[in-house]
């Protein structure tokens, strides 16, 4: 079993396709927990084992890779650097206590590296930028150096650097710390001589590293210009502090295929990284509903996070971070969210998909607690002795909304039921039935991800699946106040019915449901039937005369009518109501509402014309502009929901996914009238 100073927790971050899940197999080739290194292309890597990853050859979820090096242990969390599973993003940053960025050097700096950096510059959380790639065609390690460099500053600190062959060809990696230069032989790390010429660029490197050592602290500070040199232990400490601090991020560079720079990562892992206690910083709530620190410490009562959930078809799995003491199969902890004593069971640490049983897990370490039912992601798990709850993980909001129904009818259950499994795994999503519009909605980041689901859907709980556009839920209103007769008359062999009433409607401007009010004098029509007379009218309002949709703002006043004593009765008054209405509304100036969003779309400035131009298009009106810090600006403006549906998407490949929104409803709105008669064709086409 590992102490919390010999675990380091640490995520991979980065742009799809930058070369995480590579590096993650190069690390456990070189550790010897694989013996052959697998690739994405063959489908056969540890962390992407999910059959719709293998399909894809991209990575949906984050995966767990302990790693055992130097007798200690560091968990990585593999995550996937597609924008649609950004849910698992913020899941493996609930774990980790410190982040690799990796960025390739064929691609340099790229949108999902900088969302990479900014999550850790939210969270304050440490890192390392890891330049991958270098020795591949078309790389070039110098030119994404140097784009680092220029953004972040001196802070940017090369720990490691490639050497070249005179073909621009990288052939080894040279260690500023230590001097020494290394190459890759069959996949086994050998030391080299120091290439002539490097030693100039290996002092100059080195010498950077030791001013930014010596701003570490006073007593360094004093030694650096004392002329001192720094011990390696001192370097050592010096970087771990800037790091811990982020006043430095180290930049390191390598290979996945070839493993070139990869024990050296480890090292470096191992040296400058924080341990769980002293890494990443929580609050916690209290049961009396306050907020303290949450204290990470291996002597503490025993307590857990939940950050991620797996339910498959190897068994469902609760994946946790141990943040005090130790829990053992036989530990009995509170759920802080449902109060529940729940006794553990089998623990295990997992490696992809492989899950291994162990006794015991302790403070700082990251595995799962097998069968766990009542369990969900971002429950906090505490000794009964002290209750509380960490807080909730940070997911976007769901921008993107398709409705999902089965292929085949009748199997509605099915996939509701299969989409609530999947929540479980994957709370980045939402869906909710529409009562008005009779669809099961779907809510996500992207069509990616609603994708992934519908291909789940099928291959987990055999269920076929479609989407199709979320229908809007218009409204219909009248403009003038009409009055009309309803008259419902039938005479069939003994009593027959009889209802006659007059009925004004008018236009309200605040309430939505229906107003319903009465003015008969002379008992014309007996207190007895306004209640019927009230249950036509509202019944009748659900269907709007022009396509359908419900009306609202609208007042039917009963101010007239006549009654049989033996043929009247509710049944007849009903119909009497509902025939008045049908009478009424052609000659009343119906129109169509539909439901307005209030948007805020965060956008850098350089795209702000596309943004507002596009905005424009979707009979959006700009309600104004305000500067949110970093070169972007945040646009707020009032748009038709009805031409949303695809904003997600064009938002992304209109600022090359660097913009954001949120969109939320604020009220209905006459449609233009130009507009209304599509509307109103689709509405009757569908019927």
């Amino acid at each position: 079993m590992f102490t919390a100073n010999s675990i380091r927790n640490v995520c991979l971050l980065g742009h799809s396709g930058s070369g995480k899940s590579a590096l993650a197999e190069s690390l456990l080739y070189m550790t010897g927990a694989i013996d052959r290194i697998g690739r994405n292309a063959d489908g056969n890597t540890v962390s992407d084992y999910d059959p719709e990853e293998i399909r894809r050859n991209i990575s949906i979820s984050t995966s767990l890779i302990p790693l055992t090096y130097k007798n200690m242990k560091i968990n990585l969390l593999d995550t996937p650097g597609g924008f649609d599973f950004s849910g698992a993003v913020m899941e493996a940053l609930r774990a980790a206590d410190a982040a690799i960025i990796v960025c390739s050097a064929k691609d340099g700096i790229t949108v999902g590296f900088e969302k990479a950096w900014k999550y850790c510059q939210e969270r304050n959380m440490p890192c390392f930028v890891y330049i991958s790639k270098v020795d591949e065609e078309n790389a070039d390690y110098n030119v994404t150096f140097n784009a680092l460099r220029e953004r972040y500053g001196n802070r940017i600190a090369p720990v490691v650097v490639p050497i070249w062959d005179d073909n621009h060809k990288v052939t080894g990696i040279i260690d500023v710390l230590n001097k020494r230069a290394y190459e890759m032989q069959n996949l086994k790390r050998v030391e080299i001589p120091v290439p002539e010429g490097k030693s100039g660029v290996i002092t100059e490197f080195n010498d950077a590293l030791k001013e930014s050592v010596a701003e570490t602290s006073d007593e360094f500070m004093d030694k650096f210009f004392g002329g001192e040199d720094f011990t390696y232990a001192e370097m050592i400490k010096g970087l771990h502090t800037g790091v811990v601090t982020r006043t430095l991020f180290p930049v390191l560079c390598g290979s996945g295929v070839t493993c070139l720079g990869s024990l050296m990562l480890m090292d470096h892992i191992l040296d400058l990284f924080p341990n769980p206690v002293e890494g990443n910083y929580h609050k916690a709530t209290t049961a009396d509903g306050k907020t303290e620190e949450f204290v990470v410490s291996p002597g503490g009562v025993p307590a857990a996070y939940v950050f991620k959930t797996v339910s498959d078809q190897y068994g469902k799995y609760s994946y946790i971070k141990v943040l005090s003491g130790t829990i053992n199969g036989d530990t009995t902890l509170v759920n802080a969210r449902t109060g529940e004593t729940e006794k553990l069971g089998r623990l295990y640490t997992m490696c992809g998909k492989k899950a291994t049983e162990v006794k015991e897990l302790s403070c700082g370490d990251i595995g799962a607690i097998g069968k766990m039912d009542k369990v969900k992601t971002g429950d906090t798990l505490c000794d009964p002795r002290k209750v509380v709850s960490l807080k909730g993980i940070p997911y976007a909001e769901p921008c993107y909304s398709m409705a999902i129904a089965p292929k085949v009818k009748g199997q509605d259950e099915k996939v509701a039921a299969g989409l609530n499994r999947l929540n479980d795994e994957d709370p980045s999503f939402t869906m909710y039935s529409n009562p008005e519009t009779k669809q099961l909605v779907l809510s996500g980041a992207g069509d990616q991800q609603l994708d992934v689901l519908v291909a789940k859907l099928k291959s987990r709980f055999g269920v076929d699946a479609v989407l199709s556009p979320a229908k809007v839920a218009y409204r219909e209103r009248i403009k003038k106040k009409v009055e009309a007769h309803g008259r419902h008359k039938k005479q069939t062999g003994g009593s027959g019915q009889f209802g006659d009433v007059w009925v004004r409607f008018e236009p309200q401007e605040e309430q939505d449901d229906l107003i319903f009010a009465e003015e008969v004098f002379g008992g014309s029509v007996p207190k007895n039937f306004y209640p019927a007379v009230e249950k036509g009218l509202r019944e009748a309002v659900q269907k709007g005369p022009l396509a359908g949709y419900p009306m609202v703002n609208m007042k039917a006043t009963l101010y007239d009518g006549s009654y049989h004593p033996v043929d009247s009765n509710e049944m007849a008054f009903k119909m009497a109501a509902i025939l008045a209405f049908k009478e009424a509304m052609p000659n009343a100036a119906p129109t169509l509402l539909e439901p307005i969003g209030a948007l805020a779309v965060t956008v850098p400035d350089s795209y702000m014309g596309d943004v507002i131009g596009d905005l424009n298009k979707r009979r959006g009106r700009v309600m104004g502009m305000n500067p949110a810090g970093d070169g972007n600006t945040v646009v707020e403006a009032e748009v038709p929901m009805a031409e949303m549906s695809s904003y997600a998407i064009d938002l992304r490949a209109m600022t090359q996914a660097r913009g954001s929104f949120t969109l939320k409803f604020e009220r209905y709105e006459e449609v233009p009238k130009a507009n209304q008669a599509k509307i109103i064709a689709d509405a009757k086409a569908e019927e």
